[in-house]
């Protein structure tokens, strides 16, 4: 019994973290059943496009400008050493388009929105918000989280096309004004480097880190406990699992669009 107790206690976690990927499965199902039918809720729509896209804009602008100016720092003190100097511009063009960009600002928006939403959500169940809802034969899931899974998956990618164009314009203020770059050569040479395929692979990651990061702030925010404690608990899971499920599906599309 004791030498068991270890795979048991394995066993019960790993089929508790299958039960919650099969639960987050199906209330994005209900998300895709639901999303097209009537009635839509413009204005809840509107109020999340604001909260989620316009209010992280500065979060995302400063969390790009430092990310590809230290990148740029990095990239030339490592490509001194084979005097590869030269490919700062290229390198930080498709660093940031490709993975930081996306990443950081899906980060970025699982620590501010996923966070907020499953907060308000999970208050509003334990004010009872939500089963006035149901009372007033209003569907939660159409009034509360279609208009936040669509706005986020809707503006997530404009923040990842501003954040990869921030991103870039802060490795050429450092390269450009401390490393000693000529300024029309490095926007030459990142305008040349950088593809359509590559675009286009930031901006379908961003729409896909914003569906995961407003989905599972709605998921934690319904499911969540009685009290202050479950509102609590319920955030902190969010912001979690959002995380990992971003990293997950940035290697899961990265591995589907660059193999060779």
């Amino acid at each position: 019994m004791t030498l068991t107790s270890p795979l048991a206690a394995i066993g019960r976690a790993f089929l508790a973290l299958l039960a919650s990927f099969g639960r987050i499965v199906i209330f994005a199902g209900q998300v895709f059943v639901l999303a097209p039918r009537r009635p839509f809720y413009l204005r809840e729509c509107g109020q999340a496009l604001v909260q989620i896209g316009w209010f992280s804009l500065p979060v995302v602008g400063l969390t790009a400008v430092f990310t590809g100016g230290a990148l740029a720092l990095q990239i030339y003190s490592g490509g001194s050493r084979f005097n590869a100097e030269a490919v700062v511009p290229q390198i930080v063009a498709i660093g940031m388009v490709r993975e930081l960009g996306p990443v950081l600002v899906g980060l970025m928006v699982a620590a501010r929105v996923t966070s907020s939403i499953a907060a308000e959500i999970a208050t509003m169940k334990v004010t009872e918000q939500i089963d006035a809802l149901v009372t007033l034969s209003t569907n939660p899931m159409k009034y509360l989280t279609i208009p936040r899974v669509l706005a986020g998956t809707l503006t997530v990618p404009l923040l990842v096309g501003i954040g990869d164009i921030i991103g870039v314009m802060g490795g050429f203020m450092v390269a450009t004004g401390q490393l000693g770059f000529n300024r029309a050569g490095y926007i030459q040479n990142t305008v040349d480097f950088l593809t359509l395929p590559d675009i286009a692979s930031s901006l379908v990651k961003g729409a896909a880190f914003g569906f995961i990061a407003t989905l599972i702030g709605c998921y934690q925010g319904m499911r969540s406990g009685r009290g202050a404690q479950g509102v609590g608990a319920a955030t902190k899971t969010a912001v979690a699992t959002a995380s990992v499920l971003i990293l997950a599906a940035n290697f899961l599309l990265t591995s589907l669009m660059f193999s060779q």
